[in-house]
């Protein structure tokens, strides 16, 4: 058996969807922001444990949750409330969950866009670390997101979850990524994450992704860039129209971390002066 952990803030909208993908799980617990809606109750009513913590960032707060939360599992899969397990990755998690070789597991979700999966233009699969071991595993803030840190011994497991990317519409998505895209510009500038220029030609398709990312900053008209990558190279058209609704997205998004750059860029400079 494994734990699942939930991260909230104000997911009355989307927790009952979570929660009801991990009907007959022993351990659920949320680890809440400060919600001023009814997730706390959802959570509960349905039979979790709720804890609460000031957000800071995604690794903060799960690498608290880690060593502080008393687990009733040494495994615990980590999820949002805009996440959902499936079948099939709960039989590998239950297999995975007998191994004392690894760390942690890398799982790649579905995304899922206007009811239907666009896996050409979300780059699947695209292997986030989700299934971990507590209260060891670490994780490390990069971004508006977070990555496993690079002493951790990582698997990969076959299935996925879901991840709906659009539950709550485009504006929302719009808004939630104009704060990703402020966390983007800060993370390049500070040069936390360097580029390692052969990771570029790694034959880990992981490695090669995170380096083409950390490269696309010093590309010119970025947004366009992106909307062609997306769409045509990774052939986002195969996804339908969400596939173009999402990557005219993805181009928007590109453009908010621009514009973000070169704000900092031109405070760093008057800051100078």
């Amino acid at each position: 058996m494994y734990s699942v952990l939930i991260l909230t803030l104000n997911e009355e909208r989307d927790l009952p969807g979570c929660l009801a993908s991990l009907a007959g799980r022993d351990d659920i617990v949320v680890l809440d922001s400060g919600s001023t809606d009814r997730t706390a109750e959802l959570a509960r009513s349905a039979g979790a444990r709720v804890f609460e913590r000031p957000f800071d960032n995604f690794a903060a707060q799960r690498n608290h949750a880690q060593r502080t939360i008393p687990f009733r599992h040494p495994w615990v899969l980590h999820l949002d409330a805009d996440e959902q397990l499936t079948p099939e990755l709960d039989v590998e998690c239950r297999a995975a969950s007998a191994r004392s070789d690894i760390d942690g597991c890398l799982v790649a979700p579905k995304m899922m866009f206007m009811g239907r999966w666009i896996p050409h233009c979300t780059d699947y699969p695209a292997w986030q670390a989700r299934f971990v071991r507590a209260p060891q595993f670490e994780f490390v803030e990069v971004g508006h997101g977070q990555r496993e840190a690079p002493h951790m011994r990582l698997d990969r497991l076959r299935a996925s979850y879901l991840h709906d990317l659009s539950s709550g519409g485009e504006a929302e998505w719009l808004g939630k990524h104009r704060r990703y895209a402020r966390a983007e510009a800060a993370q390049h500038l500070s040069r936390a994450d360097r580029l390692d220029w052969g990771d570029l030609f790694s034959a880990d398709r992981l490695r090669r992704r995170r380096a083409l990312k950390q490269a696309s900053y010093a590309l010119p008209c970025r947004p366009t860039l992106r909307f062609f990558y997306q769409y045509i190279l990774r052939r986002g058209f195969l996804d339908g129209r969400p596939g173009l609704r999402y990557c005219r997205l993805l181009a928007r998004y590109e453009g908010f971390t621009t514009e973000e750059l070169r704000r900092a860029r031109l405070a760093a400079s008057h800051s100078c002066g």
